[in-house]
């Protein structure tokens, strides 16, 4: 692979990220700052840790940063249970975005085994 961008995992994650982006738009005004922002930061931050770490020369630094864009997708299902607590989105909308999560998720999980086995081959 010559980019991140090639990577199932990076490409699942800007899906969400963009329609978290298109979503929070109907957000109440005074979440600007709060959950807005919190959901974009979260959704912001996984395509972000991947990202990164591709782009580190040793397979235990890129398997980090893919176990903190895996908590980011979960820190980002959690801002959508608030959304959800609190009216914003309706049930349909929270159990499609958790269907995503999970599956992207698990795409993070085989990328990290990957790198796991790439790293034991060197061994």
């Amino acid at each position: 692979m010559n980019s991140f961008e090639e990577l199932e995992a990076w490409k699942q994650a800007r899906i969400i990220r963009n329609e978290i982006a298109s979503l929070v738009k109907q957000f109440p005004s005074e979440e600007k700052f709060k959950l807005t922002d919190q959901l974009l930061r979260s959704t912001r931050s996984v395509t972000a840790n991947i990202a990164e770490g591709f782009g580190r020369f040793h397979y235990q630094e890129n398997i980090q940063f893919c176990r903190q864009a895996r908590g980011s997708l979960t820190e980002t299902l959690d801002h959508l249970i608030c959304a959800s607590d609190c009216m914003y989105i309706e049930d349909a909308t929270l159990t499609n975005f958790r269907l995503k999560i999970n599956n992207n998720i698990k795409i993070l999980n085989g990328y990290i085994s990957y790198l796991k086995k790439k790293k034991e081959e060197l061994v």
